[in-house]
């Protein structure tokens, strides 16, 4: 890239209009890339306009963007100054503590992530019609002396594809990786196809814990588009607040956070609903990619056997062969998935760290840290649930699993 090129920081998505922000890869269906819609400028703006993420609850906009001259956007990382490491699923808290203990200031931080969302996506965003190796190297590069100006301890980019992970690390950047669990779709015509890849026992336990879940009369309904009515954001609402009130003690989003989504992109949410006596009583709410399901969170206001895992995952795999999506991403964390059908899956991030004292200690903790996720890895993937064989059948390796992207 010869022209001159800055890299200016946007601390609003307000000032970014959804028109040049959709030039951007993967962040419009009707744009280049594959689709993912927590990129979406529909979906971040909703977490700044609804005060689910701002400098309030510690997460500044701090949006990384690319231009030549002209003021063309060329590229950009969606991004925060944090002022704690809540809602991030890529845990730093001791590292925190570490660097604030031998008289450090870990806090502010930039964290390029999606808030309150462990799914694996773009980070290094590339227009249309630029040469994407260079943008993203330049990006890169251009986090890693913004940190620097501004005095930060760090800069954190968390769930990011393996292909951008090169970028990052020519630039100085440590490598961490971590697990998830999801379904990858092998072109199984309905659930029935995908259970009979499975061994007899994990098979009719399957069957048998999916008619335990809808016993007592309960019925489930797929929610999308015209469906999301502001009634039913009220009744999605309270099993989140009740069951993130238990798990969290203060939930991160807010109720107008659902009423924005709903208005702009209600194509793209599928609300998992379960029924009984007349009145939903559970829910789980995902939204719906290029080529993949994302599930995100769910809450209930009655308790029944089994019906967690129905309304979360074997429903999310039903809508997923039903729409022809490559693979269910389920959320952070879970082996409990295992059984259910949900692979393990290598997830991966890059930080850098600006004091040399603490960058070699993390570099150190990270290389051994990498070492435990593979053989975790290896181990979980030798007790699937799969028949013999099934396994190499049916999808990627761990690490090829995030090249769906």
């Amino acid at each position: 890239m010869t022209e001159p090129l800055s890299i200016r920081i946007e601390k609003s998505f307000a000032a970014i209009t959804p028109e040049r922000w959709s030039r951007l890869a993967g962040t419009s269906r009707s744009g280049h890339g594959i689709y993912n819609p927590f990129l979406s400028h529909a979906y971040l703006s909703a977490m700044e306009e609804s005060g689910s993420a701002i400098a309030k609850t510690g997460w500044l906009g701090h949006h990384t963007l690319l231009e030549d001259a002209a003021g063309t956007l060329l590229g950009a990382i969606p991004g925060y100054l944090k002022s704690h490491s809540q809602g991030e699923y890529v845990f730093d808290h001791g590292w925190a503590d570490a660097f604030e203990r031998a008289g450090g200031q870990y806090y502010p931080k930039i964290q390029c992530s999606i808030p309150f969302t462990p799914a694996t996506g773009p980070r290094l965003l590339v227009s249309e019609g630029q040469d994407e190796a260079s943008v993203r190297a330049t990006l890169a590069a251009g986090l890693q002396q913004v940190t620097r100006q501004l005095g930060v301890s760090s800069a954190h980019v968390t769930f990011l594809p393996e292909e951008e992970l090169p970028f990052f690390k020519e630039a100085g950047y440590l490598h961490r990786t971590d697990q998830q669990f999801h379904f990858i779709n092998a072109g199984y015509a309905d659930h029935d196809a995908f259970l009979d890849t499975l061994a007899s026992r994990k098979r009719k336990a399957l069957k048998k814990e999916r008619r335990t879940a809808v016993e007592d009369g309960i019925t489930i309904d797929w929610l999308t588009g015209s469906d999301l009515t502001e009634d039913i954001w009220d009744q999605f609402f309270a099993f989140y607040m009740d069951t993130g009130s238990r798990k969290w003690g203060r939930p991160y989003l807010t109720r107008s956070f659902y009423s924005l989504i709903g208005e702009r992109i209600a194509d793209d949410i599928l609300l998992v609903m379960a029924k009984r006596a007349g009145r939903y009583i559970a829910g789980a709410i995902n939204f719906i990619g290029g080529d993949a399901l994302y599930g995100r969170h769910w809450g209930c206001i009655e308790d029944h056997p089994f019906l967690h895992f129905e309304v979360c995952y074997h429903q999310a795999i039903d809508f997923a062969l039903a729409r022809g999506l490559k693979r269910v991403e389920a959320g952070a964390q879970g082996e409990h998935k295992l059984a259910r059908g949900y692979l393990p899956v290598t997830t991966h991030s890059a930080h850098y760290i600006a004091h040399l004292g603490l960058r070699r200690a993390v570099a150190d903790y990270l290389e051994r840290e990498r070492r435990d996720v593979e053989h975790v890895g290896e181990y979980l993937e030798a007790h699937s649930p799969f028949r013999k064989g099934e396994r190499q059948q049916q999808g990627p390796s761990r690490d090829e699993g995030e090249d769906c992207q």
